[in-house]
């Protein structure tokens, strides 16, 4: 089995392509890839497919020829990954699967455009994001209050007044099951200048991960909503660097790099 390996922010990924839907990825080998010591190593898979290819999301086949079917480092599915999107259409344009340009990708939670910018760095249009309301967790014995933002997949983004350097994300947060049945990620932030933000996220099925590209945009619109705005760019640092968010009244876009580190082959 044929795979490459990428990352986006440091939030990395082994890549399979797998065009004819010929794998059946079982949780358990999803896992056994992204373990770091005894197998690749990554926060997610992700799963190259022909978008016509997959009953999941065949009605996209219109406006998206590849299907990034995504999984996350304990093998449990998830709608969308902002960073993974971006290194799969790196993926795709890098081995010839797609030409340079702007082009669509399925995901479970809709087709995304992307668009490869000259500087290397890849833009996605991520949606509109949705406001549902607020809801409580708690970290490191403290407790905090965020936003409940749809990205296509669950998130509490709290602005915190605790340095988030300080916190230790090294086990799942406390949240409410009733709001977030499917689980949540949860990201922890500090406004540190105008439109500039710091940020660290434990993502549901992962863990703590260096970035989390939905997860910088529900950060996003928590800090604006705290401003009191809800359009504009801003800066995202997270550990593994920096990404652009850009609030519109219409969608939202995430820029930032995404580089293949690898490629090999898979001892079955």
């Amino acid at each position: 089995m044929r795979f490459a390996k990428g990352h986006g922010t440091e939030n990395d990924f082994v890549i399979l392509p797998d065009p004819d839907a010929e794998l059946e990825l079982s949780a358990t080998f999803v896992a056994a890839v992204c373990d770091r010591r005894a197998g690749i190593g990554a926060d997610g898979v992700l799963h190259v497919v022909r978008t016509k290819l997959s009953a999941e999301v065949a009605d996209q086949a219109d406006e998206a020829e590849w299907f990034m079917d995504y999984r996350n480092a304990d093998g449990s599915l998830a709608e969308m990954c902002g960073n993974g999107i971006r290194v799969f259409a790196r993926y795709l344009v890098d081995t010839g699967l797609a030409g340079a340009g702007e082009f669509g990708v399925a995901t479970r939670a809709g087709v995304r455009r992307v668009r490869l910018e000259e500087s290397g760095d890849v833009s996605v249009d991520m949606g509109l994001p949705r406001v549902l309301g607020t809801s409580r967790t708690s970290v490191s014995g403290r407790e905090y209050e965020g936003l409940h933002v749809d990205m296509g997949n669950p998130h509490l983004a709290c602005v915190i007044g605790d340095p988030v350097a300080q916190l230790d994300l090294g086990r799942q947060p406390v949240f409410d099951p009733e709001v977030f049945p499917s689980g949540v990620n949860v990201e922890l932030l500090n406004p540190v200048g105008p439109r500039r933000i710091v940020m660290r996220v434990f993502e549901r099925g992962s863990g703590e991960t260096r970035s989390c590209g939905t997860g910088t945009v529900a950060s996003t619109v928590a800090a604006a909503h705290l401003a009191g705005e809800s359009t504009g760019t801003w800066t995202v640092e997270v550990p593994g660097g920096t990404v652009t968010v850009t609030l519109d009244e219409r969608t939202s876009h995430l820029t930032g790099p995404a580089v293949l580190v690898a490629s090999g082959e898979l001892d079955l």
